[in-house]
């Protein structure tokens, strides 16, 4: 089996890449979706943020109201470093678990999805890291299209994020978003072809 850890900053293109290798057969952990798992209501990790952040980062619900932490921690690295010293080791053992159990069900390519793959030290988990890149002025106008934000709120976004230079230190793959989706496709299938199936590590993919 080969785990390929897949990251890349907002807006380059990275969840388009993990639904292209879904596509072609491979099996895809979604770190987001397990953070989001990690701030359920009864959970341990939702009892620690409550006392970490107060009471009122919780909806009337009992879940997590998202955009009140988000508003407790954007901007703040010292609020955002004890975020994720909750958040991130519950997330890393939802990874390595859904690794272990595509493993016994002979999954031959398993991808981590996962933007802070780099920043949170996941890299260890992967035989593989892809880093996903687009221009700065894609990236720019894709989020204002996406979220409707001014452009200095992108780049703001943009600049709490690990650089793309510093994040493709720790590639072994680049994969360029420079043009359109069945360009990325193209390439993506290619990386596929070259990287997998011709070392036998993945079934070749039929159109």
């Amino acid at each position: 089996m080969v785990v390929i850890g897949l990251a890349g900053g907002i807006g380059t293109g990275k969840s388009a890449v993990s639904r292209i290798l879904e596509e072609l057969g491979a099996v895809v952990l979604d770190a987001d979706k397990f953070g989001h798992e990690v701030y359920l209501p009864n959970t341990d990790g939702l009892r620690e943020v409550v006392a970490a952040f107060g009471e009122d980062v919780l909806l009337p619900s009992g879940e997590v109201d998202r955009r009140a932490l988000g508003g407790k921690v954007f901007g703040n690295p010292e609020a955002m470093g004890k975020l994720n010293s909750i958040a991130w080791p519950r997330i890393r053992q939802k990874l390595m678990d859904g690794i272990e159990e595509q493993r016994s069900a002979g999954t031959q390519v398993v991808v981590l999805d996962a933007a802070v793959l780099i920043e949170a030290g996941w890299t260890d988990a992967a035989d593989e890291v892809w880093v996903v890149t687009a221009p700065e002025t894609d990236v720019v106008q894709r989020i204002q299209a996406r979220n409707n934000i001014t452009e200095e709120q992108v780049r703001a976004r943009m600049s709490s994020q690990m650089s793309t230079g510093e994040r493709v230190k720790h590639a072994d793959v680049i994969v360029e978003n420079n043009g359109d989706l069945e360009g990325l496709r193209r390439k993506v299938e290619t990386l596929w072809e070259d990287r997998l199936v011709s070392k036998g590590l993945a079934g070749k993919h039929n159109d």
